[in-house]
């Protein structure tokens, strides 16, 4: 049997001494689409950010694909929160698109001709080629992170973090995000996606990891999207989150 993708064992993250996740156990096998959940300030991104190296760990070990994370670096892509770019750095979208290739190619060689072509096909498959030129903090919302989605594309990851790819941008493009997303996953990757709308959450992700500083449940969305659960990881919240989702919940598949 090949390794979990991911494992994660007793894993705590604190802040000025305060713990922001304390022991998390998560393991993922299979290729999937993986929404994480969980109200403001439960975690989400710092689990994320954690795994990666990104934020220092209190305690814990992860292994990826299992190995640790400086011996597969390679596979893995990451699209940041738009909140965390710095939208004024000199940079059109075709290069940063490009900057997808470096692992492959290498930080201190030039790009050839079938990485910018490879760079130029992640951006079709974003609608996003018209905007080559374009300096980042140019574009709009849903135009930026198409292009943080196309330099993940580029990548070529066989395991991809995204930290709410789908937040504050308008209908077509969180359309393009989920197919993006299920394209990955038809191609035998897995895509872990912090996610906030609670409504949409079971028509995107075969599997749901509910956190709240500590991991509330983790497995097969239609086993985990379910009242006691949710209750658990929003609390008093969720009363009007399941009123809005209750119509979709019902659609969840149980096979």
């Amino acid at each position: 049997m090949n390794p979990p993708i991911l494992d994660v064992h007793d894993m705590t993250v604190a802040y000025h001494h305060k713990p922001v996740l304390w022991n998390i156990d998560v393991t993922l096998q299979e290729p999937s689409l993986v929404g994480i959940m969980g109200p403001n300030g439960a975690g989400k991104s710092t689990f994320i950010k954690a795994i990666l190296g990104l934020v220092p760990r209190a305690s814990g070990e992860v292994k990826l694909f299992g190995q640790p994370l400086n011996q597969v670096r390679r596979r893995i892509g990451y699209v940041p929160q738009r909140e965390s770019v710095d939208w004024d750095f000199p940079i059109n979208v075709f290069d940063l698109v490009l900057m997808g290739t470096y692992g492959e190619v290498g930080w201190f060689r030039r790009p050839r001709t079938r990485d910018r072509d490879w760079a130029m096909a992640c951006m079709n498959d974003l609608g996003i080629s018209d905007l080559a030129s374009r300096q980042i903090g140019q574009l709009s919302g849903g135009q930026q992170q198409r292009a943080f989605l196309a330099r993940a594309l580029a990548q070529k990851a066989d395991l991809y973090f995204m930290d709410e790819p789908m937040a504050g941008v308008d209908a077509a493009t969180e359309q393009a995000v989920f197919k993006l997303l299920e394209r990955l996953r038809g191609e035998g990757k897995m895509v872990i996606v912090v996610h906030h709308d609670i409504r949409s959450a079971p028509l995107y992700f075969d599997q749901l990891l509910l956190l709240n500083t500590r991991l509330v449940a983790v497995g097969p969305t239609a086993e985990v999207f379910q009242s006691e659960y949710l209750q658990r990881t929003y609390g008093g919240r969720l009363l009007t989150l399941e009123k809005a989702g209750a119509a979709i919940r019902d659609k969840v598949p149980t096979t």
